[in-house]
């Protein structure tokens, strides 16, 4: 089960970024993400009052309230992060960089939580790691220097903070039920995010945003939000150097969708990077 969701996981988190990159062609990248966190937030409480664990809030403890709060605020710099990143840069180049969080996920895991590394998730890891650098060195090579170093650098902030959002998320969703610390995290990050939009005077834009960007922003909110239930589900049962490394198998995916549906194209190198990827992935499911 843990498996299945956590690659049911990378499935919707690829549909994510190809939604919310045609979602937000036009769209502050800020207010787009504080949109879709709108659709987000509604999916999980829909999903907290059929599993009815809005009773259990008054169980948890200080500690898990910190830990959830903490990992809801990187997810927000996470998804501040990426999403720029894509607005300025190709999905497909953008989301192995951000996908790089594996390494520092696996390491952190080993480290804070004291989870065994097994050889098949070492060489697992490792593919993935090799995949993911390969498509980086692949960028540095051909965008324009200040866009290039820009959308870099905030998809590897964004990777950044996704590992810190995995660690932090096992922490505090230890004794608390999966579905009802998404809500909690997602309120947190709708609050952050609206904070920010509020902060830079952008929630003007709002009325100028067409019904197509709402369409799609909505559907990768649906998308974001079967991502994380899935996700989140995945590392309350099992261990998050073994989930993360699975869900990140949405790198492939996006990239073989950026090509189907936004039609970037796909060098060699590119190719050969995402079959590395698959190949760990493959290691860490066995």
């Amino acid at each position: 089960m843990t498996i299945i969701l956590a690659l049911l996981a990378a499935v919707f988190a690829a549909l994510t970024s190809i939604l919310a990159k045609i979602g937000i062609t036009n769209v502050d990248s800020n207010l787009g993400t504080a949109v879709r966190t709108v659709v987000v937030l509604i999916m999980a409480a829909i999903v907290v009052l059929i599993t009815d664990t809005w009773h259990m809030a008054a169980d948890i403890s200080i500690k898990s309230w910190i830990f959830i709060i903490l990992s809801g605020l990187t997810t927000g710099l996470s998804w501040l992060c990426f999403f720029k990143a894509i607005q300025l840069g190709d999905v497909s180049k953008v989301v192995p960089i951000d996908k790089s969080s594996i390494v520092m996920t696996i390491i952190l895991s080993f480290i804070i939580l004291k989870e065994p590394l097994a050889p098949m998730v070492i060489i697992g890891g490792l593919l993935i790691s090799a995949g993911t650098f390969f498509l980086i060195g692949k960028t540095k090579k051909k965008e324009n220097a200040s866009l290039k170093q820009s959308y870099i650098f905030l998809a590897l902030m964004s990777a950044v903070f996704a590992a810190l959002t995995s660690i932090l998320a096992k922490i505090g969703i230890e004794d608390v039920d999966s579905n009802l610390a998404t809500f909690i995290r997602t309120v947190v990050i709708l609050i952050f995010a609206w904070s920010i939009v509020f902060w830079q005077g952008t929630v003007h834009e709002l009325r100028d945003v067409t019904k197509k960007s709402f369409l799609f922003l909505f559907l990768s909110g649906i998308a974001t939000g079967l991502s994380w239930l899935c996700y989140f589900g995945a590392i309350s049962l099992g261990r998050v150097s073994v989930v993360a490394p699975i869900d990140k198998f949405s790198t492939v995916l996006t990239m073989i969708l950026g090509v189907i549906l936004l039609k970037e194209k796909l060098s060699k190198k590119t190719i050969i990077g995402g079959i590395v990827i698959t190949a760990g992935t493959i290691f860490l499911i066995l």
